[in-house]
């Protein structure tokens, strides 16, 4: 399992967290340290569309206006951190947030 991230996230660490005391097998990914490639850009705005931008990060708030009028593979190009955070990796299926839909899938 790999969960990308920001490192400063507390939602990524308290997912970290708790996926790890599941016993879960857990590799962190800092997208900010080791960012995220064109195909893999590719495949999360595929598999979640423009939920995958977080438009209500203070980085959201401070794009340009073309920037934010631009798809969503160009915003995660240019600010990886506009992620919306934690994206799991699970065997074959992504998993966006931390919210109860998303534990109820991980933490059995």
């Amino acid at each position: 399992m790999i969960l990308y991230g920001i490192s400063t996230c507390d939602t990524c660490k308290k997912a970290l967290k708790a996926l790890e005391a599941a016993g879960k097998d857990v590799t962190f990914r800092d997208i900010r340290a080791d960012p995220l490639t064109e195909d893999e850009i590719a495949e999360l705005v595929m598999e979640f569309g423009d939920a995958i931008i977080n438009r209500q990060s203070t980085t959201w708030r401070g794009l340009s206006d073309w920037l934010k009028a631009s798809e969503p593979e160009a915003q995660l190009a240019a600010q990886p951190t506009l992620m919306k955070r934690p994206v799991i990796r699970d065997e074959d299926r992504l998993l966006l947030g931390w919210g109860a839909d998303v534990q109820g899938k991980l933490l059995v």
